[in-house]
């Protein structure tokens, strides 16, 4: 026979606690191999596929596209066995796999194998490579009177959520406490039946060889509870404050709404300033497209970004009161020697900050084609968390937006932000003459707590000299 199993969404890693299922990749009733893509889903940082690690038939779905799962939750079951592929589907679809529950496995089940000795190899954190665990024996429960046991249709809600499979006929709870052995082997079916009063004794396991599944309790819950439940949405509904007609409600989830949160504590915890000062880039825009030209025509081309990025760096090694950050708890400033420079990229998600490691040991070209292929990835959305995470400082061009100047806020738990406008052509007095000049203008926002005044104009005017003459780099090779 061949058994069910439950695979739930795993810890995605970076402090993520859910994800937004965005397209299911497998329907149910499709067999799928061990590590095979099975949902596409979207985190605060990046959209994730993620494989799943058994190998056999999809019995259930959970969680439609456009709804919010929580780590732990199930995403869906899979028949694995050596007749997985045939009777397992219709198995999993006729003895429980309606209710989008099946055979709730313990412990050990829940991160094991892919059956028939299979392991996956996902390294996604909350399953990956591995032989897998000792498996606790099942209890065998005591065969049930036919008399007690008649038809009922139900379908359970799979943790709350809906499982994506039709409804079919499962059998009904016994009237009378039978005797034997309660045919439970999952703690949490367990500790439903607990809380809510319900007795184990009294219901007929839906699962392989009457094994009781946390669908026959919540049916059962359900079943007790049903006339107040009906009641609670009209309460609800009663209670709600009425809509305005031209009112549009945006849920603060996701991107927007981890952006939103770490916007609030930026504000709440950092005490920021703002400094500035226009800059005429005529030469650093003459130095690229020497640059470029010397790199002949089928060498990558470096970009204005990577430029400033090298000189932030260079700017960071001379101010490193900048490439800090604050340990509040502790009350210390947290200086940091390598420098993971964060850029600012505006996409179809919303604003994401992809990080360029140890930028401090790259060259132009170098940063260049980084930056270039983590734009690209945040463009797709294909970014890892890794890539999301991590800056110590980060470089904002907002001049690709048409505007000349800004007072970021700081992306925490950062120190300081470099914020560049458009460069435009503006007339300057340029060797005691007036001249048509290519200008821009920088912004430093910087936390106040980790340097003074002195500290952030000395930066900034070093960052202004390198742009205004970049032969000052120079100095530092």
């Amino acid at each position: 026979m061949a058994e069910v199993k439950e695979f739930t969404l795993p810890d995605l890693g970076e402090g993520l606690t859910e994800a937004e299922v965005v397209r299911w990749l497998v329907e149910v009733g499709e067999v799928v191999a061990v590590d095979q893509p099975v949902v596409e889903v979207e985190t605060a940082k990046a959209m994730v596929e993620v494989p799943c690690p058994y190998g056999g038939v999809v019995t259930a779905r959970y969680g439609a596209e456009g709804e919010e799962l929580a780590v732990g939750a199930p995403l869906l079951t899979v028949a694995v066995g050596a007749d997985a592929s045939a009777p397992a589907a219709a198995e999993g679809s006729g003895s429980g796999g309606a209710d989008g529950v099946v055979a709730e496995a313990d412990g050990a089940d829940a991160a094991g194998d892919g059956g028939a000795g299979e392991t996956s190899g996902a390294v996604l954190v909350g399953y990956g490579t591995g032989a897998p665990p000792a498996r606790r024996r099942r209890v065998r429960p005591t065969p049930v009177p036919a008399a007690a046991a008649g038809q009922v249709n139900g379908v359970a809600s799979g943790y709350g959520r809906h499982a994506v499979t039709p409804e079919v006929p499962v059998r009904a709870e016994a009237a009378e406490p039978v005797p034997g052995p309660v045919p439970v082997i999952s703690p949490l079916v367990r500790r439903l039946a607990r809380q809510n009063g319900v007795e184990l004794r009294t219901l007929t396991g839906s699962g392989p060889d009457g094994l009781i599944l946390r669908a026959d309790v919540e049916r059962a819950i359900g079943a007790a509870g049903a006339p107040a439940a009906a009641a609670e949405p009209s309460a609800a509904a009663a209670s709600a404050p009425a809509a305005d007609a031209g009112e549009v409600r945006i849920p603060l989830r996701g991107l927007r709404g981890v952006v939103a949160d770490k916007m609030s504590r930026s504000r709440r915890e950092i005490p920021e300033a703002t400094c500035w000062v226009d800059v005429d880039a005529t030469e650093l825009l003459a130095a690229r497209r020497a640059m470029n030209a010397a790199g002949g025509p089928d060498a990558p081309k470096i970009s204005l970004l990577a430029l400033l990025a090298r000189i932030c760096t260079a700017a960071l090694a001379r101010y490193p009161e900048l490439n800090a950050r604050v340990d509040t708890e502790a009350r210390e400033i947290v200086r940091l020697e390598r420098v993971h420079v964060g850029f600012a990229a505006q996409t179809d998600r919303g604003l994401v900050v992809p990080v360029v490691r140890d930028a401090h040991a790259r060259s132009a070209e170098s940063l260049s084609e980084e930056l270039g292929r983590l734009t690209g990835a945040a463009r797709d959305g294909s970014l890892t968390p890794g890539e999301l995470t991590g800056s110590t400082f980060t470089l904002n061009n907002y001049g690709v937006f048409g505007v000349d100047g800004s007072t970021p806020i700081i992306n925490h738990p950062e120190a300081a932000m470099l914020g560049v406008g458009r460069i435009v052509p503006k007339p300057w007095v340029y060797e005691g003459e007036l001249a048509v000049r290519q200008v821009t203008q920088l912004s430093l926002t910087f936390d106040h707590r980790v340097c003074d005044g002195g500290v952030a104009g000395g930066f900034l005017r070093y960052v202004a000299d390198c742009v205004e003459q970049p032969a000052v780099l120079l100095r530092g090779v």
